[in-house]
């Protein structure tokens, strides 16, 4: 008798030791399943092509506030996007916000963002800005702008070249091709010796030569004949506009030509 009490003890302890060791292997994070890893910015075809990203989709390093050092806090990365929260404002203006630009300037290049505006929302993608803060209060009184743009519920969408898509101000997006608010938009830049073109998910909607006469007299007739050096920079950086709405961009890549 005693020796099967002996017995069973022993058989109880051996389990024991190997219940401790199981969940000393569930607890060790050296065997953990670990997250699955980020996929390629880039396809290996871009690369080779010479197509690099703006946006690591997990930061916002390479764009800094305009004229300051870095990002302000209010252009957070979500889920893969680079998105302006408004949700801190103080006297109606979002808390450190801002545009914000790349830190490397550009000159002939195409640029791909993909971007999706808030209801009644309204932004911009600016390029060729020019950063001399002592000259340009703000990147679009020397960069012009394709417009991001609510058409179904922001009063912009009532002024003809204000529509998404638009070289702002200047030449109206024909045809319109933009989706419904909430849904994403690709939007391409392309800039080649002084040929610029707007194609708005797979369409080209503008198409004009600047720097000529015709691109002058454009600018003289618009609200931006105000600043002079408006538009007459052949190389610049890409600025995000904070326009006090909330908006997500990404897969943010350019191709220098």
């Amino acid at each position: 008798m005693i020796r099967s009490i002996l017995m069973i003890a022993a058989m109880g302890l051996f389990a024991s030791c190997n219940n401790e060791g199981e969940t000393s292997n569930t607890n060790d994070t050296s065997t953990a399943e670990l997250p699955a890893a980020t996929p390629p910015l880039l396809t290996d075809e871009e690369v080779k092509d010479g197509w690099v990203s703006l946006f690591d989709g997990q930061t916002t390093k390479g764009w800094h506030k305009y004229g300051g050092t870095s990002a302000g806090n209010a252009w957070k990365v979500v889920d893969g996007t680079l998105h302006l929260d408004t949700s801190v404002r103080q006297d109606g203006k979002i808390v450190d916000g801002g545009d914000i630009l790349t830190d490397e300037e550009y000159e002939n290049f195409h640029l791909k963002i993909e971007w999706k505006i808030s209801p009644n929302g309204n932004s911009g993608i600016i390029f060729l800005s020019n950063e001399d803060t002592a000259k340009f209060k703000h990147p679009y009184e020397s960069g012009p702008e394709m417009q991001v743009l609510d058409n179904n519920g922001h009063p912009d969408a009532k002024i003809n070249k204000h529509r998404a898509g638009d070289l702002y101000d200047l030449i109206s997006a024909t045809p319109e091709t933009v989706k419904p608010v909430g849904e994403w938009n690709l939007a391409e830049i392309i800039i080649k010796d002084g040929k610029l073109e707007h194609r708005l998910n797979g369409v080209t909607v503008v198409t004009t030569t600047m720097w000529d006469d015709n691109w002058t007299k454009m600018i003289a007739a618009s609200k931006f004949k105000q600043w002079p050096g408006f538009g007459t920079f052949k190389k610049g950086k890409i600025v995000l506009q904070d326009h006090d709405n909330a908006v997500w961009f990404r897969n943010i890549k350019i191709k220098k030509l």
